[in-house]
């Protein structure tokens, strides 16, 4: 009997993560570039919710696969999956690149005043363009809640985009984070209260939140 097998594909299209990295490892290129195709847009998403600015998050994802790159080895998958690991390491880089307890909203009101557009997170395709004046209130209201993400302090920041935008687990984050289960979900239902009050116009209701330094998670 003759497998027919589909033009599109080749093998390493049925290889998990944990494969190509070992294949990487081994100096297969082409793994490795299929590895960067399938994870990049995960890291980039995330650096840039974390980070409010498109460039910062292309130099973090580009530095994320350097990293893995050069440090294949430091990959355990007993630790979690290897896009959890890509993504910590993309936090890393944020925290040494922006500063550890730095506003990120800065970014956002530069890159504004260069005439820059916003740089919206969410998906052009669920936009409805048919009524420019609602979609007008629409964009405003995204970018509204886009601003009222950003302001937040980091370590509430840090499980909105997890948890709500990536919609990870609150195992997952709490895996990526180093931090128990608990501390996600309070943190979570802490940053959700956050941002309520600040979509009501309540601007000063996160800097009276306690400031948590984010390189530790108590358990």
């Amino acid at each position: 009997m003759t497998t027919i097998r589909n033009p599109g594909m080749n093998a390493f299209d049925t290889c998990s993560d944990e494969t190509l990295l070992r294949l990487t490892m081994a100096g297969e290129e082409e793994a490795f570039a299929r590895l960067y195709r399938r994870l990049r847009g995960a890291v980039y998403r995330f650096a840039r919710q974390m980070s409010g600015s498109s460039s910062v998050a292309e130099d973090v994802t580009q530095e994320v696969f350097l990293i893995l790159l050069r440090r294949a080895e430091l990959y355990d998958p007993q630790r979690g999956s290897l896009s959890t690991y890509l993504m910590r390491i993309a936090r890393n880089e944020i925290l040494r690149r922006l500063g550890r307890d730095r506003a990120y909203v800065a970014l956002a009101a530069e890159a504004r005043d260069d005439g820059a557009s916003p740089d919206n997170n969410l998906d052009e395709n669920l936009i409805v363009r048919s009524n420019p004046l609602g979609n007008l209130v629409r964009d405003e209201e995204i970018e509204s809640v886009r601003q009222a993400v950003l302001a937040l302090p980091l370590h509430y920041r840090e499980v909105v985009v997890l948890c709500e935008l990536d919609e990870m687990s609150y195992a997952e984050a709490a895996a990526l984070l180093g931090c128990a289960v608990g501390t996600v979900r309070s943190r979570l239902h802490r940053a959700r209260a956050l941002l309520k009050q600040r979509l009501r116009g309540d601007g000063a209701a996160a800097a009276d939140a306690p400031q948590i330094n984010p390189a530790s998670c108590p358990g």
